[in-house]
């Protein structure tokens, strides 16, 4: 390698008030008529200043980040159909798509709740009120129960990567299906969905806790009793054909829709994907703006952060790729709250990825969440069992401890006695909790106070600030003229 220290005393000598042959007579004759060769060494200093910043970075773990997310990232964009996402606005919105016409899938992913709910695990169909004020509702109108897991954030959910949806990855791209996607609802799931996003779209509206309601009390819930969900569809495209407004908002987003009975659900699943790909993109951190090239996009603790994220932290180990995420399934101890998914002796436990491939290897094992905008993305886990960013960073690094000395106070749930009787039962079982603890994947990690501080500082720094106010992605009305509120 050229050496540094005589790239340095060469172009120092030629700046020197004019070299001179005169003056280089004491100078070693390799020196000699340097002139001609300035532009050589100012190129070999510039080289070798980019060489110092590689390599610095390269110690500290930062030269294995990716390229900046691009639109190449994404399958839909702005402006691909300023109709469709404005159909799917309203969609996302509307209660017309529940069975009871009492929910819509913003309840649960609300724009003024940074598309969540600020509960550790939803209160669906039959609930009444938006996010952490939301209640059990009243009556008969009652949930059974609490929704099993936590409500997860939309951002970035456009992009190619994000090829497996919800925490077990039941709905992922397979390319042997006709849909090209591989879910619970195999050949019956329609084929013409635009991705995976889409795909994803046709199943809350299945799900009696979550938007059909109870068997008996409407037609679509008793054809998701009665596991007929293309009944489910078929229904709730009528629905929609019924409403004269609907109808010219899917004409203006789909040339294709000439007469109402041409709808059906599988574009009003299209046009959701299309609204949250396009309104919750979320690219324009300080950490996207720093990978771009602007080093001062990052405060000096978060850069200090952002090394130890990516080194002693060993968070990219899992977090990895554009969007922190290597898209995989991992067991990390998380405590067991809320009722469950009906696996073991009990039904309150939830085997996780298990469920879907079968293999119990990936018992308790959940997807990777993204951690863009992670700060404002609260309660965490796939049950919400954490409260706050710092205490989810902590059970990373000594998830034995902390799935053991589970503070159970921290849940953000409505009260119900019949409810609470079922939060803990799982974590309240040594065995189980032990279960649990011996399947984590994650070692224990020292960090000093300084050094979690500046790790917090990073994960902030991998906020939007144009997701920090969402109320303009809110409409103020919907077609079927059915309250936004309750």
């Amino acid at each position: 390698m050229f050496n540094q220290r005589i790239v340095y005393l060469c172009t120092s000598l030629l700046l020197i008030q004019g070299v001179n042959n005169t003056m280089a007579q004491g100078i070693p004759a390799f020196l000699v008529d340097i002139g001609p060769y300035k532009d050589f060494f100012l190129a070999k200093i510039a080289d070798s200043r980019k060489f110092d910043i590689e390599r610095k970075e390269k110690k500290h773990g930062l030269s294995d980040l990716l390229a900046p997310v691009t639109n190449d990232d994404y399958y839909i964009i702005k402006n691909d159909n300023a109709a469709k996402v404005e159909l799917g606005k309203f969609l996302f919105y509307d209660k017309i798509l529940s069975g009871n016409k009492n929910i819509s899938c913003a309840t649960c992913h609300h724009g003024l709740a940074d598309t969540g709910d600020g509960l550790s695990l939803p209160v669906g169909e039959g609930g009444q009120g938006l996010g952490i004020t939301r209640n059990t509702g009243k009556r008969r109108h009652k949930i059974h129960e609490r929704v099993p897991r936590n409500a997860p954030p939309v951002f970035n959910l456009g992009a190619y990567e994000f090829a497996a949806m919800f925490y077990d990855g039941r709905v992922e791209v397979d390319p042997s299906f006709p849909s090209s996607c591989f879910t619970p609802a195999g050949d019956d799931l329609p084929q013409g969905l635009d991705g995976v996003l889409a795909c994803q779209a046709m199943f809350p509206v299945t799900s009696p806790t979550e938007m059909a309601g109870q068997a008996g009390e409407n037609r679509i819930a008793d054809a998701t009793a009665n596991d007929n969900l293309p009944m489910v569809w078929h229904l709730l495209a009528k629905r929609l054909r019924r409403n004269n407004e609907y109808v010219q908002l899917f004409k203006a987003a789909y040339p294709e829709i000439r007469r109402k009975k041409d709808i059906t659900f599988v574009h009003a699943a299209n046009a959701i994907a299309a609204y949250e790909a396009v309104t919750f993109r979320a690219d324009s951190s300080p950490f996207d703006q720093f990978i771009r090239g602007n080093r001062k996009a990052l405060s000096k603790m978060a850069k200090k952060g952002m090394r130890i994220f990516y080194g002693k932290a060993e968070c990219g180990t899992c977090h990895s790729g554009k969007f922190q995420t290597d898209q995989d399934f991992h067991a990390i101890a998380m405590p067991q709250i809320g009722p469950g998914k009906g696996h073991g002796a009990t039904g309150h436990e939830d085997f996780g990825r298990e469920a879907v491939t079968g293999d119990m290897g990936d018992r308790f094992k959940f997807r990777t969440p993204s951690l863009r905008n992670i700060a404002l993305t609260a309660p965490y886990g796939h049950d919400g069992a954490y409260d706050t960013l710092e205490a989810m960073v902590r059970h990373h690094l000594d998830s034995i401890f902390s799935i053991k000395n589970y503070d159970q106070k921290q849940v953000s749930l409505p009260s119900r006695k019949d409810l609470d009787r079922i939060d803990f039962l799982v974590q309240n079982s040594p065995e189980l909790v032990e279960q649990i603890a011996n399947a984590s994947e994650l070692s224990e990690i020292q960090l000093s106070d300084n050094q979690f501080q500046n790790l917090i500082a990073f994960l902030h720094a991998l906020t939007d600030p144009n997701s920090i106010d969402l109320r303009k992605t809110v409409p103020k009305k919907v077609p079927s003229r059915l309250r936004l509120h309750d």
